[in-house]
């Protein structure tokens, strides 16, 4: 039997359209969070560097589009809503809208690859708010299963590490190393998900198809005090090191981390990490994200098709296919509870 669903939802981040939307959304994404105000500011001016407009937001609407296109080239025909966490279209009202529109029940797909907090609890927490905030008749929303392993992922990531390897001349592929880059996350999230296992896995799986060349998996984007342990090491840190060891002659940024151009890649690695190499002396190309790449896109239809019609679920590795409903305790944020008031 087919279980019925109404429609998708795409759940993001959000970002900035305009430089006046910069302070009132990472205030947003901040809320509630130690970070202090002095790295708010420092953050705004990566967004004001690209005239205050995140690309996550054209990005996303790309992405849209082509999965419209390939839903109603090849089903299953579900209309598809956008909602963010942080910046509008924001989830509560998206949630309003398509109560408005007759939906009673949807497939959430989120754009995260790995199991964390950040990546997935609290967007189904973000949901949950939503729903609430729109009350009585708010559709029922489940998501769609995490996905770092899945072949159609590791293929389209595998695909763009090759085209970036082929702006190095091949005599130096073999003193070229793939650094594998994720958004950094406290230690203390990290020790309450299979995020860090999870990342090691897709670069393991991604280097398996690629051959013989040396690896590495490092984080970037930190956003914590400097009194907060967070997962290193930092993708700067690590290329000064591969410059002071000279074993390599370039190096490719993959940022398996992340699924689309977004200003952690646009800032962090196509900016300072990139002024960095050319202050050392160290040649660097970065790898596209999956973005629209239609291995990624036919892999969401494959997730969908495994929800409303059973489809096969597809994995690679000893991991094997992810959970589509998350235990209780699965991805806890590691912050010490609130006392009851």
């Amino acid at each position: 039997m087919s279980d019925h669903y109404d429609a998708l939802l795409v759940v993001s981040f959000g970002g900035p359209e305009k430089p006046e939307d910069v302070l009132p959304f990472l205030e947003n994404v901040l809320r509630g969070k130690p970070v202090p105000r002095e790295r708010m500011l420092e953050v705004a001016e990566h967004y004001y560097h690209f005239g205050g407009v995140s690309p996550i937001n054209s990005q996303n609407r790309a992405l849209l589009r082509a999965l419209e296109t390939a839903l109603a080239e090849s089903g299953p025909k579900l209309p598809i809503y956008w909602g963010n966490r942080n910046w509008h279209p924001l989830l509560p009202d998206v949630l309003r809208q398509m109560r408005d529109d007759g939906i009673t029940r949807a497939l959430a797909f989120f754009t995260s690859a790995y199991s964390s907090y950040s990546g997935c609890r609290q967007y189904r927490e973000n949901i949950e708010q939503a729903q609430a905030e729109v009350g009585p008749g708010a559709p029922e929303i489940d998501k769609l299963r995490m996905f770092f392993n899945h072949p159609s992922f590791v293929s389209a990531l595998v695909e763009e590490t090759e085209a970036a390897l082929k702006a190095i001349p091949v005599e130096r592929h073999r003193t070229t190393q793939l650094v594998y880059t994720a958004h950094s996350i406290p230690e203390a999230m990290a020790d309450n998900c299979e995020y860090a296992a999870q990342l090691t896995e897709t670069a393991r799986l991604v280097s398996e198809r690629l051959g013989d060349f040396s690896s590495a998996l490092v984080y970037q984007s930190r956003s914590g005090p400097p009194t907060q342990s967070w997962l290193v090491p930092d993708v700067c840190d690590h290329l000064r090191l591969v410059r002071s060891e000279n074993r390599f002659t370039d190096v490719v940024i993959v940022p398996i981390g992340f699924l689309s151009d977004h200003m952690e890649i646009l800032f962090d690695l196509d900016t300072e990490a990139k002024d960095l190499c050319a202050g050392i002396g160290l040649p660097m190309v970065r790898a596209k994200t999956v973005g629209t790449h239609p291995q990624f896109i036919e892999m969401i239809r494959e997730l969908i098709l495994e929800r409303t019609d059973q489809a096969a679920r597809r994995s690679l590795g000893e991991f094997g296919t992810s959970h589509d409903v998350c235990p209780l305790d699965c991805c806890l944020s590691g912050r010490p509870l609130r006392p009851p008031q």
